[in-house]
């Protein structure tokens, strides 16, 4: 794909039927501010929820809706629809509008532009946890995922339904950056890895104190998934070794589920060889020497006394065996100051060949949220990357590791 900057690009939006379309209007405002045309295509459904006006108002276009106009269809607009964009942008990309696409039906002006388009998409989920989480959802990602669509989102957080949970449409400025990423290339789907296996960790570990109490952090786990989907995407083999998460699997990973750092670890080096490793776990980096059998109970002699002894580093252990290392190791690191400066010093500990830092500072959105801002470190100096969704990091990180990779071929 030849890259397209996003203030001369030319952007299909189509906006589906659920309550996340109200964003879609920011998106619009988001993308012209940045340059880009906007044509906007409503489903029947999107206008119950807002007004072809609206987004006419913003996009500076009228709005395509009917896929039996006289007027419009009379030279057979929905070709020209889906062959003059750069991009397809979907969102919200409703359950039933990703079943439909990934059917390959064509039932209105919508899916029958999605369905003769030659240009890549990029979708932006929006639904009910159940119905994400959902078997037949699952099967139409992993479909759409491997015919090429890209995804954005769905972030976790609280539904209109008032559940809890993924689901939720991510927000305009990370779509806004997902577009970026997939017009400058970075977000690309081609088969970068084919024949490739990688290893990927992700989430927390959690270090026992006692049956009921643990050492832990506030990972979530949404970068080292997202950087494992990205991956399979690319066609690598991917083994997900991950601690507790709330987030489903992603399809088409071997996933490995653990609790500790010392059961990472083992995890890690049960599925070595590999070509590639990315620690993107926030391992503890201690654990109580000793874990009581039962419940601590209150004392009148005050809170217990905890004896820490330090977890085996699991990033500087696959970095430097001398059997069985990965041609390329790429380690992460979370820090509160000075993140570049600790990062260069991680990068020389470690013995790996990057480190992706970013900050988890009061105020980031690192820990939980959809978004990372992240800087590349290596031997040769450091590359700093504007905040962006983290599945386009993701997509951004798999990229180098394929380059990375292709000087060892």
């Amino acid at each position: 794909m030849t890259p397209v900057p996003l203030s001369s690009a030319r952007i299909l939006l189509v906006i589906g039927g659920g309550i996340a379309a109200y964003k879609s209007l920011e998106l619009i405002r988001r993308l012209r501010e940045r340059g880009a045309a906007v044509q906007v295509v409503m489903t029947a459904p999107a206008r119950e929820f807002i007004t072809p006006l609206s987004a006419a108002t913003l996009s500076g276009q009228s709005v395509r809706h009917d896929l039996f106009s006289l007027t419009e269809e009379a030279l057979i607009g929905h070709i020209e629809l889906s062959r003059s964009a750069d991009l397809v942008v979907v969102a919200p990309a409703t359950a039933n509008l990703l079943a439909r696409m990934a059917g390959g039906l064509a039932d209105d002006l919508a899916t029958t532009l999605l369905l003769a388009t030659d240009k890549r998409v990029l979708v932006a989920p929006a639904m009910n946890v159940r119905m994400w989480l959902h078997a037949a959802t699952r099967r139409n990602v992993e479909r759409l995922k491997a015919d090429g669509v890209l995804f954005v989102g769905p972030d976790e957080g609280p539904m209109a339904c008032g559940e809890f949970g993924p689901g939720r449409m991510a927000e305009p400025p990370a779509i806004a950056e997902a577009v970026e990423a997939a017009l400058a290339g970075t977000g690309d789907s081609a088969k970068l890895l084919v024949g490739r296996s990688i290893i990927v960790t992700s989430g927390p570990t959690f270090e026992p104190i006692d049956p009921v109490r643990f050492i832990g952090n506030r990972s979530s786990g949404r970068q080292g998934h997202a950087i494992a989907q990205a991956a399979i995407c690319a066609g690598a083999k991917v083994t997900l070794i991950t601690g507790p998460v709330s987030l489903p699997d992603p399809p088409g990973a071997t996933v490995v589920h653990v609790e500790s750092a010392r059961q990472m670890q083992a995890a890690v080096a049960a599925a070595l060889p590999a070509d590639g490793f990315i620690g993107a776990a926030a391992v503890a980096d201690w654990r109580v020497e000793d874990v009581e059998a039962e419940k601590i109970k209150k004392s009148a002699d005050g809170p217990p006394t905890l004896r820490l002894v330090e977890n085996p580093d699991i990033l500087a252990g696959v970095s430097k065996k001398t059997k069985e290392r990965p041609a390329v190791v790429i380690g992460f690191a979370a820090e509160t100051e000075h993140v570049v400066a600790n990062a260069q010093a991680k990068l020389q500990r470690k013995g790996c060949d990057l480190i992706i830092a970013n900050s988890v500072a009061e105020g980031s959105t690192t820990f939980g949220g959809g978004t990372n801002e992240v800087h590349v470190i290596t031997a040769e100096g450091v590359e700093s990357w504007p905040a962006m969704s983290k599945a386009a990091v993701a997509e951004r990180i798999v990229a180098r590791l394929a380059a990375e990779l292709a000087k060892h071929s």
